[in-house]
């Protein structure tokens, strides 16, 4: 899911540890690829969100293209925007031989309930209507700006983050994550109409919780009967037990068309429910 001065939540109100991972990347697609060594940490200082800030804006302004409207002042090469300040910033790096942590290759950024009050709503808000989510708000988290290094996208960095994040929530009381996962406009939108066609069939979230874009794509005068699988990122959510919430909104910005999804960690399959939260 996607998505200056850092005044970032007090430690005492976040309870979330650093730690360190060593973790298989993700199953058979990965044999022969070496083990990577990660360290999970969740960011202390203005300069390692920094490195967060940095990883974004090459994965995606550099490889993606978007177009970003950064706050007056922001330090070039960096993706900035006005929630960062209110957000928990997750980095996975990558271990040395020796075992010292080295670059950020992967991110993610947390908003929770009290931040998102201060903040006045979340990044989700400026792309959906999310009204009928106002019961949820109080034990929902919003994740973003999620991205991997194009060299370490074989699944170890992921379940690295998503365990940190599964930490954090049982750490705060939390159950439930909403946020925008990203599909490329590239194509003119024609596999993100058709993933969303094929998705509202199989993974609709009830009607009661369901939102709609301030700017929608424009589905039905796409091509929707292509033969799609999800994009990695949210193929595992939806492994997951993720819900999607209504269709797509186009994002001129990054180009892309953003499905709102939400997961629940009482959805979450039983083996995930181990592996992540140890139950």
């Amino acid at each position: 899911m996607r998505d200056l001065p850092l005044p970032t939540l007090p430690i005492s109100e976040i309870r979330a540890p650093r730690r360190s991972l060593h973790r298989t990347p993700d199953e058979a697609a990965d044999v022969g690829r070496q083990r990577e060594r990660l360290e999970v940490v969740w960011a202390r200082s203005e300069s390692e969100v920094r490195e967060a800030q940095r990883l974004r804006y090459e994965v995606f302004v550099e490889e993606m293209g978007a177009r970003l409207t950064p706050p007056a002042g922001s330090p070039d090469g960096h993706d900035i925007d006005l929630f960062d300040p209110f957000c928990e910033h997750l980095l996975v790096r990558v271990c040395d031989s020796y075992g010292e942590p080295g670059k950020v290759i992967g991110t993610y950024r947390v908003l929770t309930p009290e931040a998102a009050r201060r903040v006045g709503g979340l990044y989700s808000d400026t792309e959906f209507d999310l009204t009928r989510l106002r019961p949820y708000r109080s034990r929902m988290i919003e994740l973003g700006r999620s991205c991997v290094h194009p060299d370490h996208r074989h699944g170890g960095a992921i379940m690295a983050l998503w365990g940190a994040l599964g930490e954090f929530m049982m750490r705060n009381d939390l159950d439930m994550m909403v946020g925008c996962a990203s599909v490329s406009m590239r194509d003119g939108g024609h596999v993100a109409a058709s993933l969303w066609h094929k998705l509202s069939k199989t993974h609709l979230a009830p009607i009661e919780m369901q939102v709609r874009a301030r700017l929608p794509l424009p589905v039905d005068d796409l091509e929707h009967t292509l033969e799609v699988d999800p994009p990695a990122l949210i193929k595992g959510y939806l492994r997951c037990g993720a819900k999607v919430l209504g269709a797509p909104a186009w994002d001129p910005d990054f180009n892309t068309a953003d499905l709102p999804l939400l997961m629940r960690l009482a959805d979450l399959p039983a083996r995930y429910k181990r592996h992540f939260l140890g139950l």
